[in-house]
């Protein structure tokens, strides 16, 4: 029991100096974080709160034009905004004439404050999660404090969930911390950060990760008899995460996908469509290999259906509530949010500005090659190790690459919050690599023979290693 309580009391003291110098690093930029769509979240969440539409507005723009004048610290990395060239007065007199011009030209219903015109500040009314979230954290501590600690909770929030989902995998306790500590210091921790919905999504994201990470695995409470009491001595000295990821079941797994999809869909309900749409189509491209091998195809075919049917139900749901969709998408790009005359047919220019996007930004890539050797390491863990999280980690990875392409603006470029979730991949599947490589699955293998009184009998011991799904 002394070593038990040891492992459980290192695994969570661990987590904690993680998530202090996470949050001691983030004091040093409080404010300064502000992208021109944090004004309508903030807006929205005021008017939530009971502000006046007037009020709410003239807050945003107060907070907006404040953090301008704050460049992000060396503290801080991933961050691609500029200073501001303009003073905080400058600020507050354009945004407030936009206000005033946008009121006149019939932009006087809604919770946003009519910063543009009314089609596209319809792209935030149909994004009423985030803004949701924010009020409790606005009405207490104001918009500053609010929305910095309200960043900080989601992404401890997201940490947390890749911790658990590494545990649950099968991945030791080092690399479940390595791993809570990746997605605090690459991208996905400072756009979690930032006052906008993309830092929810991904926490709510990682939530769905690891319910499908659940779903995928072979669980070790599938032992009986003789093999069972073995395992529960050889996991007695699992942490308390690990413990409870041990226990956690299909059933625990289907619902956090099932309440992560369903909470994600008013946060930002595209990214939860594509992010659907790539876990059932890497679940089916699993399922059909581990048909052709042979081997068993079940739990992954199962967690296919759930997230097709999804799927549908995110689309049908977005349908149903006329929430702007693909085409209004690429007519936002092409039109300049609107300001100009819809084309007629906006796909042939729209797919010219995916070639133009994506050659400029695997130029990038070969510029600052960080991601590209993240993913050359993720794509080694995906060599060496099986677990049941590396499909799980491409989908999501597939999901930020879906999002990014929806989105081909160049100004979006130096950013990371389109294709955040690409740096799942190498979150979940690089600390795979700081355990010692084992055979696939949870594999059973003869028992020795047991003495019973004074017969003997075969059993099945169950050795649980790195878990695999389907295996």
């Amino acid at each position: 029991m002394p070593h038990i309580r040891r492992n459980q009391h290192l695994g969570l003291a661990g987590l904690l100096v993680i998530a202090v110098v996470f949050a001691a690093l983030q004091l040093t930029a409080v404010t300064g974080r502000a992208s021109p769509d944090s004004k309508n979240y903030l807006s929205y969440a005021l008017s939530l709160s009971g502000e006046s539409r007037a009020e709410a507005g003239r807050r945003a723009i107060a907070y907006t034009c404040e953090s301008g004048q704050h460049a992000p610290l060396d503290t801080i990395p991933w961050t691609s905004r500029k200073p501001a060239g303009e003073t905080e007065a400058q600020c507050v007199r354009r945004l407030t004439d936009s206000v005033a011009y946008w009121t006149r030209n019939g932009n006087t219903s809604g919770m946003t404050a009519p910063f543009a015109n009314q089609r596209f500040m319809a792209i935030f009314e149909a994004r009423p999660g985030y803004p949701l979230f924010l009020v409790p954290f606005v009405t207490a501590l104001g918009a500053v404090w609010g929305l910095w600690l309200a960043g900080l909770l989601v992404a401890l929030a997201g940490a947390v969930c890749v911790l658990l989902t590494l545990r649950a995998a099968g991945a030791s306790r080092r690399a479940g911390l390595a791993g809570a500590a990746l997605y605090l210091a690459l991208p996905t921790g400072t756009v979690a950060m930032n006052p906008l919905s993309d830092g929810l999504s991904l926490a709510l994201g990682t939530v769905i990760v690891l319910g499908c990470t659940l779903l995928l695995r072979e669980r070790p409470s599938d032992v009986s008899g003789a093999g069972a009491g073995r395992w529960a001595e050889g996991t007695g000295t699992r942490s308390g995460a690990g413990r409870w990821a041990d226990a956690a079941g299909t059933r625990t797994g289907a619902a956090l996908v099932v309440g992560g999809l369903a909470l994600m869909f008013p946060v930002r309900y595209s990214q939860a469509l594509l992010l659907a749409a790539a876990l059932a189509g890497v679940f089916l491209v699993r399922a059909a290999r581990l048909h052709r091998t042979g081997r068993r195809s079940t739990p992954v075919l199962r967690a296919a259906g759930l997230c097709a049917l999804l799927t549908a139900l995110v689309y049908a749901g977005a349908h149903l509530l006329s929430w702007p969709m693909g085409q209004d998408s690429a007519q936002d790009l092409l039109t300049h949010h609107y300001q100009r005359p819809d084309r007629p047919d906006p796909w042939p220019e729209f797919f010219a500005q995916e070639r133009v996007f994506w050659w400029a930004w695997l130029k990038r890539q070969a510029t600052y090659p960080f991601l590209p050797v993240l993913l050359a390491l993720s794509a080694w863990a995906s060599w060496k190790r099986r677990s049941a999280v590396l499909p799980v980690a491409i989908a999501a990875g597939a999901a930020g690459l879906l999002n990014q392409a929806g989105h081909p603006n160049l100004d979006q470029l130096p950013g990371h919050r389109l294709i955040v979730f690409v740096w799942l991949l190498p979150v979940l599947a690089v600390p795979l690599l700081l355990d010692r490589p084992r055979a696939g699955g949870s594999s059973a293998l003869p028992a020795q023979v047991e003495k019973v009184g004074g017969g003997q009998r075969d059993g099945t011991v169950r050795v649980v290693q790195q878990v695999g799904e389907g295996a």
